[in-house]
């Protein structure tokens, strides 16, 4: 078969939950269910770990955290690993990032040939004003409570780059004409990230159908003392039901944004009829809470975090309208894409390709065990999440009691069955599993010395201000502010 085209389209921050396709009735996404329509929809797909940094870079690899050293935001691919963009390239592939990738300015390609916007941050940027640039509340695009607090209607640079990554795809896509050598674009939006700030028409469409999640008094009494350490330190309790209707009324709008910059990509393969021979895939970094157990952001592991949105679409050759409840992750994407590009193999590689979920069926039972990881910087301990349908278990070193959740009986993951000592078995299965090969003390150990050397260089950053050539340039004006 000829090598096809493959466009990825990966946005920032995605509840899997928040998708017209996933039953939401409120939101509307369009071009996205159009895409689960002509393809597969993945219904439980996650992250390598609920963290933008950590989850891209065992997306792109196919790897654990554990296998790369990067745990945190503040971590870095090293150069000597290698991505799938490098094996396509060596394939015969076109290999073009647009967009968001969060990659380290010191080698901001990782077998990227080409790149046609830069990032809004790249890892250690000398830039005034950090992701947002000018004068901002600080932590309005962190996991910190006054991100929720400031929601409502307005603009940000986030937008405004957004935006110009989508004219930059359509762009790349109107100018192909007769090449020789297939593609792979991959499209980075960072949206729905916080800013919880959406344009006013959005914001006045979805703030009178929003409901407000709430937790019950038996729920909280039950909180995981770690999870509690998490909501103590992010500052999620207590907000109003009007701060959480305007917060997530704001999130919604700013899906439906996305939602409208990934028609616009897809739109143009059609007009250009390259649609017949791209596989498109879309997909987030990791979810957001949005209000799920009173929480926002990501940085834990229940489904709204972990989770993932993830579609993929290619007539005539995957299945259409189908959805698999195989559990996924998106370090299977990687092997994936070298199945279907022809591509050699990734060195040590843990993802599985999910092509027969693609092209066959998802019958028979889960293949392999799924991991996500990180290491909590608020809580200070490292964290691993396994999945082996219908259980999940999540362990927080240094903590006896793991949570414990049946997704099937307990999609909501209200009942931590880890309490129950009816499930010792299930949990000593589990837990024999997810230690298997995961050493959280070297983890700790790597952590220190993280925050050393992130120390060093960012006294350089602030003092030697070198120039950063792949950070993007925000037009004038782009932040405005909810009064």
């Amino acid at each position: 078969m000829k090598q096809p085209n493959i466009l990825i389209i990966m946005s920032d921050q995605h509840n899997p939950h928040i998708m017209g396709c996933a039953g939401d009735r409120v939101v509307r996404t369009p071009n996205i269910d159009k895409l689960a329509g002509q393809g597969v929809r993945f219904s439980h797909a996650y992250c390598g770990g609920p963290l933008c940094v950590p989850s891209r870079m065992t997306f792109l690899t196919g790897r654990n955290c554990s296998d790369i050293n990067v745990f945190t935001n503040s971590g870095v691919l090293a150069s000597d690993i290698p991505t799938f963009a490098h094996a396509l390239g060596a394939a015969g592939y076109e290999t073009v990032l647009c967009g968001r990738m969060h990659l380290s300015r010191d080698n901001p390609q990782h077998g990227f040939e080409k790149k046609l916007v830069g990032d809004v941050s790249t890892r250690w940027s000398s830039r005034a004003g950090g992701y947002l640039f000018g004068d901002i509340p600080k932590g309005l695009n962190s996991q910190k409570r006054i991100s929720v607090e400031i929601a409502g209607p307005g603009g940000t640079s986030y937008q405004a780059f957004d935006r110009d990554v989508a004219s930059a795809a359509v762009e790349f896509i109107n100018n192909r004409s007769g090449e020789k050598r297939p593609f792979c674009l991959v499209v980075g939006f960072v949206l729905p990230h916080n800013p919880l700030i959406c344009p006013r028409e959005l914001f006045d469409e979805y703030f009178p159908q929003m409901d407000i999640p709430r937790m019950t008094d038996e729920e909280k009494k039950k909180i995981h003392p770690a999870v509690q350490k998490w909501r103590e330190a992010h500052g999620v309790d207590n907000l109003s039901n009007s701060q959480v209707r305007t917060a997530r009324a704001a999130y919604y709008g700013l899906v439906t944004m996305v939602d409208s910059f990934v028609g616009e990509v897809t739109g143009t393969l059609e007009k250009k009829g390259l649609h017949q021979n791209t596989a498109v895939f879309y997909t987030s970094d990791h979810g957001e809470m949005a209000g799920e157990h009173e929480m926002w952001w990501k940085s834990n592991f229940y489904e709204g975090s972990a989770g993932v949105p993830l579609i993929a679409s290619f007539p005539g050759t995957f299945l259409e309208g189908k959805i698999c409840s195989h559990p996924v992750s998106l370090l299977d994407i990687a092997p994936t894409l070298l199945e279907l590009g022809g591509a050699g193999s990734l060195p040590r590689i843990t993802g599985k390709s999910i092509m027969h979920c693609l092209k066959g069926s998802c019958g028979g039972k889960q293949e392999k065990d799924i991991f996500s990881e990180l290491y909590d910087t608020e809580v200070e301990t490292p964290v691993r999440m396994v999945v082996r349908w219908p259980w999940k278990l999540v362990y927080y070193h240094g903590y006896e009691q793991p949570l414990l959740f049946n997704l099937e009986k307990d999609p909501g993951e209200i009942n931590d069955c880890g309490r129950e000592d009816v499930y010792d078995i299930v949990k000593k299965e589990l837990l024999a599993a997810l230690k298997d090969g995961w050493d959280a003390e070297r983890i700790i150990k790597l952590r220190k010395e993280e925050i050393e050397n992130q120390e060093i260089i960012a006294g350089w950053t602030s003092k030697v201000k070198a120039p950063d050539r792949d950070c993007w340039e925000p037009p004038a004006g782009s932040n405005l502010f909810p009064e």
